[in-house]
């Protein structure tokens, strides 16, 4: 398991930007299983929609890339990751079954499907309960800062 501090150290976002909250398995290069404990204190419920506030689904699709980006940089050595930014390059085939709500505990799952060069194409899964919430096919490019 990685905490939060760990994490950290994986990727650059921070509050109120960062949507991993803990990384329950990962295999090296291959697969991340992560959470995001949803609560009504994040700073999208003031106007996504106050009255019935829901996670946006670009931010659900945030949380999946930076649980990729947290496979890239976990399978880096420590100067790679130092002297390199891993940003999100693209997004395919995206698809919203169902709501994240407060209290919600969003589970992200990411798989590696291949790279070539800089680029990492993965294929990424959240659920809430075991219900799906959305699928999505998403790559990566390994930058130097």
């Amino acid at each position: 398991m990685i905490d939060i501090r760990e994490i950290f150290d994986l990727l650059p976002h921070r509050y109120p930007f960062l949507l991993v909250d803990r990384v329950l398995e990962l295999k090296r290069g291959e697969y991340i299983k992560a959470i995001k404990c949803v609560t009504i204190n994040e700073p999208f419920f003031n106007g996504h929609f106050p009255e019935y506030p829901v996670m946006p689904g670009v931010l659900v699709v945030e949380a999946l890339a930076q649980a990729g980006g947290i496979i890239i940089a976990d399978a880096m050595d420590m100067d790679e990751r130092k002297n390199s930014l891993v940003y999100f390059a693209g997004i395919e085939k995206v698809r919203f079954k169902r709501v994240v709500r407060p209290g919600d505990v969003l589970v992200l799952e990411g798989w590696v499907r291949r790279r070539k060069g800089p680029f990492c194409f993965m294929e990424g899964r959240a659920t809430v309960e075991d219900d799906i919430v959305c699928t999505a096919n998403l790559k990566a490019c390994i930058v130097k800062r």
